[in-house]
């Protein structure tokens, strides 16, 4: 074991001091050699070093190098390294954080983390949470405690009785909602098609303007978002938790990684009113830059949390702490807050704020620069999301695929308000002012050479 150990470590040494002389995404080379995986289930044993020579040689060379400072799609981040090496030490725990009593050190640092970040996020300091596994299940697992909550309130008990003969639920989107919130809707029996959409401005900011009367005769949620995926803009949390409190309807917040804005003084003023809502969902593998899968489910009053995620049998023992089981989907479960512990402990509330300021001013660099060069940034830049247009649909696409062809830096294409556009995403500690430059010389080479072709 102690051999195998230190050899993945010096794998993972060396796997990181050359994600800055590699391409950002992989080679079709190596992507063709992940053919050697598929081979036949083995009938014998094997060495595990052979396991690991085989991870590492073909496994590798065909991953995307998230992990480095020129990635700037899907807004993620890396690892920050006490979080890795939190990580490598907590699988080596092999824990199940399910309860104190299957692991008191996992228990406690969870409970210990969600206090920080309730208190980095300003959320009210009386809520309770659950780690999960990312957005989706922080948004299923907050809208959970918001069924169970609002339909409460008109006599109904919903984990009894389930939703057949319940009062209807209404629930309120903007246009621009995350399909992550709307799969977490689904799978709670509140459905996708018959929710009641609020129209957007130009940025995909709901309207407050134009939200549907709210009653206090109908158990209603409303669902706000806190950092639009392609802009990053903030719904009108203000106004529509001013709205939405005086009809007694619930709010949720998604705000995958735009609520992590609220951290840092330069830009909390983005996430104002958004401490006004009764839920949050947010990811810790986006901004807090932890390893994959690490997702916040936050809800003000942590007895409704608990009213829908409770369990309960004779051999799962309960202790006077926070038993994490009673507030999550899942009852085994990895132990996600070691890591988020470390991460906030190593860069306390200064480092956190300066990763989102630096992060926000490099978004804003690269805004300039598209600008300068005579492209059309589609969006204000007030984060750290940067959407580009590079003339027409089939250019912009070209300039996108040719970019990530390339291999010096990583951009994803998306659609904006029917418009073709290249989204630059930037989340990740490791990136540097040097990864910036160099990743704008790339795209801009990209666009005067493709943007131009018919």
């Amino acid at each position: 074991m102690e051999d195998l150990l230190r050899e993945a470590t010096e794998r993972a040494i060396r796997y990181h001091a050359g994600l800055n002389a590699r391409g950002v995404a992989p080679s079709s080379e190596a992507v063709n050699n992940l053919m050697r995986f598929r081979e036949r289930f083995p009938q014998q044993p094997s060495d595990p070093q052979i396991v690991l020579t085989l991870l590492d040689e073909v496994g590798s060379p065909a991953t995307m190098s998230s992990a480095g400072g020129r990635f700037f799609g899907f807004v993620t981040g890396g690892s920050l390294p006490a979080a890795l090496a939190a990580n490598w030490l907590a699988g080596a725990w092999d824990q199940n954080a399910f309860s104190f009593a299957s692991s008191p050190a996992a228990v406690v640092l969870e409970e210990v983390a969600l206090g920080w970040l309730i208190d980095a996020l300003a959320l009210p300091p009386e809520c309770g949470g659950a780690f999960v596994t990312g957005a989706t299940m922080a948004n299923f697992t907050s809208l959970a405690a918001a069924r169970n909550a609002v339909l409460g309130r008109f006599g109904w008990d919903v984990e009894a009785e389930g939703l057949f003969g319940a009062p209807e639920v209404k629930v309120v989107v903007g246009a621009e909602a995350h399909p992550t919130l709307l799969k977490a809707l689904g799978m709670l029996g509140l459905g996708r098609k018959r929710l009641t959409t609020v129209p957007v401005d130009g940025q995909g900011r709901m309207r407050a303007d134009a939200l549907p009367a709210l009653s206090k005769s109908e158990p209603t949620v409303v669902c706000i978002q806190a950092g639009n995926v392609n802009t990053g803009a903030f719904d009108p949390a203000v106004e529509v938790c001013a709205v939405a409190r005086e009809a007694g309807a619930w709010v949720h917040v998604d705000g995958a990684f735009g609520l992590w804005a609220a951290a840092s003084p330069g830009r909390a003023h983005l996430a104002s009113g958004v401490a006004e809502a009764d839920s949050w969902a947010t990811d810790a593998h986006k901004w807090l830059n932890v390893p994959y899968d690490s997702g916040l489910a936050i809800v003000r009053h942590p007895e409704s949390l608990r009213a829908a995620m409770s369990i309960s049998a004779a051999y799962l023992p309960e202790g006077e702490v926070r038993e994490p089981m009673q507030y999550t989907p899942e009852a085994s479960r990895r132990a996600r807050g070691v890591e988020v512990w470390a991460a906030l402990r190593s860069l306390g509330r200064e480092g956190l704020a300066d990763l989102i300021e630096r992060n926000c001013g490099y978004a804003a660099r690269f805004a300039g620069g598209f600008k300068a060069a005579g492209y059309e940034v589609l969006n204000e830049v007030n984060l750290n999301q940067v959407l580009v247009s590079f003339g027409d649909e089939e250019a912009t696409r070209r300039v996108v695929a040719q970019v990530q062809a390339e291999g010096a830096c990583w951009c994803g294409g998306t659609v904006w308000q029917g418009r073709a556009a290249m989204r630059v995403s930037v989340s990740s500690w490791a990136t540097t002012e040097e990864d910036v430059g160099r990743s704008m010389e790339a795209i801009l080479r990209v666009a005067s050479r493709e943007a131009g072709k018919k």
